[in-house]
């Protein structure tokens, strides 16, 4: 299915067409890129939602707290880069011009990480895929590749959410909002088609 993936992003950003069998729905299968699968302590997983007819896929490690307080803790401190996941920075992947948060992203493949805070996290998006998701490996290189940065509110969640989890929901036909879900927090950000 990546190699679906990386076709149907490269006929799409060359202007050809999408052959309708490379792109399958549900799609659990993600890329690992830097270690094997095997023996994670934070497993991989992933989702596909679509924006305007547009399967967009997204690919994270699902940490647990395990009785820690993570956000906000010593383990992801507020106003402290986070790879928004476990493992290598989590990833999407966008087959045509989007939004997100309000940043003008163009087809292709990106990492997010967020700066969580306790009413508001910065969002970022970054050209930069390969590294690892470690806080110390997002070098002055790997910055110098952000599309942009924003802000987003958090919400406070009844339930304590034990493994940090991606979600979308839609918000029209050419929107979703892809939910990050942990401990007490949801950040919701917003996702549509645009340039």
């Amino acid at each position: 299915m990546y190699l679906a993936t990386v076709v149907a992003l490269t006929a799409l950003t060359s202007g050809g067409t999408v052959p309708a069998a490379l792109v399958t729905y549900p799609d659990t299968v993600c890329p690992f890129r830097n270690v094997p699968i095997e023996g994670r302590k934070s497993p991989l997983d992933s989702l596909t939602f679509t924006v305007a007819k547009q399967p967009v896929k997204v690919c994270y490690g699902r940490p647990s707290a395990r009785g820690r307080t993570m956000l906000g803790g010593t383990n992801i401190p507020f106003g402290k880069l986070w790879r928004t996941g476990a493992n290598e920075p989590t990833i999407f992947y966008a087959p045509a011009p989007l939004r997100v948060a309000g940043l003008a992203v163009p087809p292709g493949v990106y990492s997010l990480y967020t700066v969580p805070g306790p009413r508001e996290w910065e969002i970022i998006v970054n050209r930069s895929t390969s590294q690892w998701g470690e806080e110390n490996n997002y070098t002055p290189a790997v910055k110098a590749q952000e599309l942009g940065r924003a802000k987003v509110k958090s919400e406070a969640l009844e339930t304590s959410v034990e493994t940090f989890t991606i979600t979308a929901e839609p918000a029209g036909d050419k929107a979703a909002s892809l939910l990050l879900d942990w401990e007490k927090t949801r950040v919701r950000i917003p996702v549509q088609t645009g340039k």
